[in-house]
């Protein structure tokens, strides 16, 4: 099956709030996401809207600071989809060591299981890798994700896309005992926006 990847309309906050509560129902949701099921349904539909036009492509085309990309099937329904978040120096850090360059942080990654091992996570991740080396301003000099140290199969993609891990590590809000593993990918040396 082919997949339209691109990034989300503002009036697509209901499409937005299904897939998040898909992933947030998904076996590996609670090392993958620092959100619950249970507290994301009980969100009102302004907060789905408001995250769905903070996150659509007029947003970022004025300035705004995130960017949700989404595979799109035929049929309209979407098997995965990304978030990338632009981080710079100056802002108060959402998760993680502070941003020691203008730089952007994956988060929200989910593939339906059926759309697994088709390619679908790679073209996001190359759409928002891609995304993030083409902002004019500010100029990215990183792409950073997080990874639970206990998500393997996450992890080895990171690696396989080429990621790789920084040495930071974040303890994981509400568990003591366990750490995300922080990854990035550098803009190439000579790669100007």
């Amino acid at each position: 099956m082919r997949y339209l990847i691109r990034t989300i309309r503002a009036d697509e906050w209901e499409l937005c709030r299904e897939i998040r509560l898909a992933a947030l129902q998904d076996p590996v949701a609670k090392i993958a996401f620092l959100d619950t099921y249970e507290d994301a349904v009980t969100r009102s539909d302004s907060f789905w809207r408001e995250r769905a036009e903070g996150a659509s492509e007029g947003a970022s085309e004025s300035g705004g600071s995130v960017r949700q990309f989404v595979a799109e099937a035929p049929d309209g329904s979407w098997a995965g989809t990304i978030t990338l978040l632009v981080e710079r120096p100056s802002d108060e850090p959402r998760f993680g060591a502070p941003a020691k360059t203008d730089q952007t942080h994956i988060v929200g990654v989910y593939v339906r299981p059926e759309a697994r091992g088709t390619g679908v996570i790679d073209a996001l991740f190359r759409a928002g890798v891609e995304w993030s080396w083409a902002l004019p301003e500010p100029v990215i000099g990183r792409v950073r994700l997080y990874v639970h140290e206990d998500n393997a199969r996450a992890a080895t993609f990171y690696r396989r896309f080429g990621f790789v891990e920084t040495g930071e590590r974040v303890a994981v809000p509400g568990d003591a005992d366990a750490l995300e593993v922080e990854y990035e990918v550098l803009r190439p040396a000579g790669d100007a926006a």
